[in-house]
């Protein structure tokens, strides 16, 4: 969310951070939003019996700023389906893996077990089924020998603050098409953020 902030206004995009809304009072970026002086609002889950009840009460704080957009950051509550078609193409999440592979939780964890040797983001729509919505970008790092699911995470985030920047750039410039579940975005050929050309010498030696 910083990162997206700070871009908007550095680059002079033609949009504005219109506010940062949160399910609980100690989310750390409230803090740095309101000293920003962007709009904040708190909307405790623990407050609503249920989460339709506390799906609507977020939306009604949500679209008393009308947005055109409505991005989703470290956020890790499911939302209903009723929630997710209220916002249908302008629900924006990021997501620690490079989907569709490791959806959910516990993501590097997933990468390391599997024994991948990449990793990363993917920006996409949301859509009612968990993490798998449109892709618009997707960011990726290498996995290492010997690396925690710490370390790894910490390489995720550093491309996590490239990608979801430049995909909120776009979506403030009116570059994204969202049309028959596929993703266009005018004048990028490329939405694969991390990826670095390699050249590889390999000898065989001499045959007998």
């Amino acid at each position: 969310m910083q990162s997206i902030t700070q871009a908007c206004r550095d680059q002079g995009w033609p949009a504005e951070v219109a506010a940062v809304i949160a399910n609980r009072e100690q989310a750390s970026g409230l803090e740095w939003a309101a000293a920003m002086g962007i709009p904040t609002r708190v909307v405790p889950h623990r407050d609503h019996p249920d989460r339709a009840s506390f799906d609507a009460a977020l939306a009604r704080e949500i679209d008393a700023f009308e947005p055109d957009y409505v991005l989703l950051a470290g956020f890790m509550r499911i939302l209903t389906d009723d929630f997710v078609r209220h916002y249908a193409g302008r629900l924006v999440n990021i997501h620690p893996s490079l989907l569709p592979l490791f959806p959910g939780l516990a993501t590097h964890r997933q990468a390391l077990e599997a024994g991948v040797r990449v990793h990363g983001c993917t920006v996409h729509f949301v859509t009612p089924v968990l993490d798998h919505g449109p892709m618009i970008a997707q960011g990726v790092v290498p996995v290492c020998e010997g690396d925690t699911e710490d370390a790894l995470a910490e390489r995720v985030l550093s491309i996590e603050h490239v990608v979801y920047p430049a995909v909120a750039s776009w979506l403030a410039h009116g570059r994204v098409e969202l049309q028959d579940g596929k993703v266009t975005v005018d004048g990028v050929a490329d939405r694969a953020f991390g990826l670095a050309p390699r050249a590889a010498a390999v000898s065989r030696g001499d045959e007998a």
